[in-house]
């Protein structure tokens, strides 16, 4: 679940890389991110058996917690480089991987707990 957090981390503290404004582009790397997140979810389930659609509605629940707070925390990160703070992106990083981590354990806890339950 750790790696997933990794995942957002880095996703957020891309934004420390852009320019804000009208000549934004965003960060290449985000594709990237996709992609290794996309591996993990194939790891977790080659090695639980656990599918995506049967993770249930707290499961579910929790990965869009997880995508709208990762979204929200690139949006403070956006914020701080324009204003000149690239520094304290570090700051929704750091709560983008902690978010991330726990809301993964939430979902991967519900999705056996389904399983076991039928």
């Amino acid at each position: 679940m750790a790696g997933f957090g990794g995942v957002a981390a880095w996703w957020v503290g891309m934004a420390a890389g852009t320019s804000p404004g009208q000549t934004y582009q965003p960060p290449a790397m985000g594709w990237l991110a996709l992609a290794v997140a996309l591996v993990f979810v194939h790891l977790v389930q080659r090695d639980t058996g656990i599918r995506f659609r049967r993770m249930g509605a707290l499961a579910l629940l929790a990965v869009a917690g997880v995508v709208i707070s990762c979204l929200g925390l690139y949006s403070v990160s956006l914020a701080l480089v324009s204003l000149g703070l690239h520094w304290a992106v570090l700051l929704p990083s750091v709560m983008a991987f902690v978010l991330t981590t726990w809301l993964a354990g939430v979902a991967y806890r519900s999705a056996v707990a389904k399983l076991s339950h039928g």
